[in-house]
């Protein structure tokens, strides 16, 4: 027999290395998906390949027997089990009815009204990301007895290990054991679980059916988007059957009362314990008379007088109970198979070495919250199927489910017979309302569980993303590292213009700097570090003098980044002080990372978070800081100012200094700012709960400055804390009122150019310093007679042709313009000249 694993193995150089039963229990396909190219498909999951109940309910029941003897008796009746949405939610179920006694809770995608969030937590490689944890019982997970997490695979460990971080935060407890039906990490990733545990000094156990590994050659992410592109099918294009024989007519659908216990929980969503289980043992009789004579299929009904072959067919999330039913109709002796449809779009190739043979597409019938889109059901068109018993829940069963185009319509176009059976959507009691207490312990119940956490994942840090040590800051961003992003400068500007991109959804290809302006930027840090220095104090003392408590700095991603180190450094430096660091995203139009705030207010007291960014030049930033604050009260905690190292624009009341003048880590991109990237926003990228996402650059590391930049400062400190000390007393004193005067500056310049758009004028040397490295500039003005601070905008200037113009009544050393009517082969495309609005 082919593997199902060939075709995408030969392709793309996928190898699979480990237990001889891993090609037994996977095969491969090609994902839709930006950030993993390949998907691991089950053959015993039940979810993309249908497969006998039997195998699939089996394989979760023997695992959960296995952590029942891992754990002893003692400790397996204290167990509480957490499967993962969608793929793993009865797989979760069969390994809680493995315990025997264990209650059972799987998170979701989909919010219920009135019912508490006691977590969510983030899957960063899967199509939809957003994890909730909505438990009926708020002290579900409260216990200290162990703590079973389940997943269909184990690949990096990272969705599990956020898992288990955020609920330790809130429900310490000494065990946790990990169940997968294959392990697939690497070396690193098992040396981070062994770490992990010793971390949070808990015992962390992983058992799973098998155990190998992936290996990925380079450029597997482009390589398997290509692969997608040529075998994509053409829109509405219909899978190649492959039944048994041709059926004269479209199935009708006929509907199945199931007779579904009252108040039995449909799944795990709200938590499902051994009670309920033996409610459903008890039901299932009667429910699979009902299913058998609605069926209605018999050998003489099919073609060549054969068994007939049904498929039961669960619905994305709702995956146990169809599963119990297809079990049940196999106990009753039907040839069945069971699978269930998916949000996960996979690329379907009709090969006998690739896992997804065939496709439908049909779409969302539950009102998802993240919106419509298309849903999928694989290996089921072409699959010999007499009879199909599609089982949903009261919440799917819409008119989308039941249109032309819909999942009805889409099985009947292939399957003789379809059966619809409706489970009710299980809607959890208020507490309240289930017992009479005091006032107060009723307050407490409430619509929030307890220690609510919000499960976010723990901050990125160094050396595994950035070149700053780790303790020096934590990036609340998501890497993209392996993502392609980069584009060509003027094709992110023609796009940009035209409204047909933001800036935020790409990235320019990283500048790499000639020998002569490297020679520049050492130069011009070596006179200028003291004056950093003294900035660095001036802001650093001014927000000590003036917040109570510990300040917690939060950088604006990426130009504040260098300077919330530094002035970390300096109230280590000067006072002792280990204050808390952060970088998040902040996006012009679009606002600063609203997940990142959630963590930090989840972290640490909102009053305590003190705002850093390099300097400003117009003030835009400053004012989509305000702004996005402002209109939360979600976030009204934060204080908006923002501390600067430079505040040339007057846009701000705490800042090291007013002038302009340069600051050595503007003159760089990334190989000062720790190889990391601007921050991305992007929808197919960055999900409803995830952080804003940001590349590290690696291959850059012969050419970082990041840590030089920072010592060479640091080494100043000394040298100018006297006048630090002067100069703040003064400062503190001072009439700090901003004045605008920047923006007002800038609207002058847009109009007297003609380029009515103040998001083309970038003022002070740091921003011009990004219009020569990152946009297609116009012109730079500079102030007449500035020296050694524009030697390198000069340089830049002259490698990109683009003129300087000395101008008089100038409030900022230089400002650089942008090309304001941008098109490639267009008048000006030379970068010299302009069409006149």
């Amino acid at each position: 027999m082919v593997w199902t694993g060939t075709w995408v193995a030969e392709r793309l150089g996928v190898e699979l290395t480990g237990d001889e039963e891993l090609t037994a229990l996977l095969g491969l396909a090609l994902r839709r998906n930006p950030k993993r190219a390949h998907l691991l498909v089950s053959s015993v999951l039940g979810k993309h390949v249908p497969q006998h109940p039997s195998v699939v309910y089996g394989s979760g029941l023997g695992l959960g027997l296995r952590v029942r003897e891992l754990l002893g008796a003692d400790e397996a009746a204290r167990a509480v089990v957490l499967g993962y949405a969608e793929t793993a939610t009865a797989l979760g179920h069969a390994v809680a009815d493995g315990l025997g006694t264990a209650p059972y809770l799987h998170s979701t995608r989909r919010p219920v009204a009135g019912v508490a969030t006691a977590g969510g937590f983030e899957e960063s490689h899967s199509h939809a990301t957003s994890h909730l944890l909505l438990p009926e019982d708020p002290e579900l997970l409260a216990g200290n007895g162990p703590l079973v997490l389940v997943d269909d695979e184990f690949s990096t460990g990272n969705t599990v290990l956020n898992t288990i971080r955020g609920l330790h935060e809130r429900y310490p407890r000494d065990r946790y054991v990990v169940v997968a039906l294959v392990d697939m990490r690497d070396p690193a990733d098992r040396d981070r679980l062994t770490r992990f545990a010793e971390e949070i000094g808990a015992r962390v156990d992983l058992l799973s059916l098998a155990a190998g590994t992936v290996a990925l050659p380079a450029g597997v992410l482009e390589k398997g988007r290509e692969l997608v592109a040529r075998h994509e099918p053409a829109p509405g294009a219909a899978p190649t059957p492959r039944s048994r024989g041709g059926y004269a007519a479209v199935a009708t659908p006929v509907r199945v009362d199931l007779d579904w216990p009252a108040d039995l929980p449909d799944g795990g969503r709200h938590g499902f314990t051994p009670a309920h289980r033996a409610r459903l043992e008890k039901a299932l009789p009667a429910m699979t008379a009902a299913l058998t004579e609605a069926l209605d299929v018999n050998a003489a009904d099919t073609p060549g007088g054969e068994a007939p072959r049904v498929l039961v067919l669960g619905f994305e999330e709702l995956m146990y109970a169809p599963l119990r039913l297809a079990g049940a109709l196999e106990d009753a002796g039907l040839d069945v198979r069971y699978s269930t449809t998916t949000r996960s779009p996979v690329l379907a190739v009709d090969d006998p070495g690739y896992a997804i043979r065939t496709r439908l597409v049909f779409p969302a019938h539950d009102d998802p919250a993240d919106g419509p889109g298309e849903r999928y059901a694989y290996n089921v068109a072409g699959g010999g199927y007499d009879a199909v018993v599609a089982v949903v829940d009261s919440t799917a069963d819409t008119p989308e489910l039941h249109a032309p185009e819909g999942l009805l319509a889409q099985l009947a176009a292939h399957i003789p017979h379809v059966v619809l059976a409706v489970v009710p959507s299980y809607a959890p009691q208020p507490r309240a309302a289930v017992e009479p207490v005091a006032a107060t312990e009723s307050e407490a119940i409430g619509s929030e569980a307890p220690e609510r956490s919000s499960m976010l994942p723990e901050p990125l840090r160094g050396p595994a993303f950035s070149s700053y040590a780790p303790e020096e800051v934590g990036w609340l961003l998501q890497d993209l590292s392996d993502v392609e992003l980069e584009a060509p400068t003027e094709e992110r500007e023609e796009a940009i213009q035209r409204g047909g991109a933001h800036y935020a959804e790409s990235l320019p290809v990283e500048y790499q700097p000639s020998a002569r302006y490297q020679e520049l930027f050492h130069a011009a840090l070596e006179t200028s570090a003291a004056r950093i220095a003294h900035a660095v104090g001036t802001v650093t003392e001014t927000v000590l003098a003036e917040r109570t408590g510990r300040p917690v700095l939060v950088s604006l991603a990426r130009a504040g980044t260098p300077v919330g180190v530094l002035m970390r450094r300096w109230a280590h430096h000067r006072h002792g002080l280990d204050l808390p660091h952060y970088a998040v995203s902040i996006v012009r139009g679009r606002g600063i990372d609203a997940n990142a705030l959630r963590w930090l207010a989840a972290h640490h007291d909102p009053a305590d978070v003190v705002f850093v960014d390099g300097w400003t030049g117009k003030g835009a930033i400053t004012r989509e800081l305000a702004a996005a604050l402002r209109e939360s009260e979600e976030f009204a905690a934060f204080d908006p100012e923002i501390a600067v190292l430079a505040d040339p624009g007057s846009c701000v009341r705490t800042y090291g200094t007013r002038e302009d003048f340069l600051i050595p880590s503007a003159c760089l991109n990334s190989t000062v700012s720790g190889l990391i990237s601007r921050t991305v926003l992007r929808s197919d990228l960055v999900g409803p709960a995830d952080f804003h996402g940001a590349k590290f650059y690696r291959d850059l590391a012969g050419a970082d400055v990041s840590n030089a930049f920072l010592d060479a400062v640091e080494d100043r400190f000394d040298e100018v804390a006297d006048t630090v000390d002067t100069d703040v007393k003064d400062l503190l004193a001072a009439d700090r009122t901003p004045t605008w005067e920047g923006w007002a500056a800038v609207e002058r310049i847009s109009e007297e150019y003609g380029i009515h758009d103040v998001n083309l004028v970038k003022p002070g040397v740091g921003e011009t310093t990004r219009v020569l490295l990152r946009r297609v500039p116009w012109k730079i003005l500079a102030q007449r007679g500035a020296g050694a601070d524009l030697a390198h905008v000069r340089l830049l200037a002259e490698q990109r042709g683009v003129p300087v113009e000395e101008v008089d009544d100038l409030p900022y050393t230089c400002v650089g313009l942008i090309h304001p009517q941008y098109t490639r082969g267009a008048t000006g495309a030379d970068g010299k000249a302009v069409v006149s609005r």
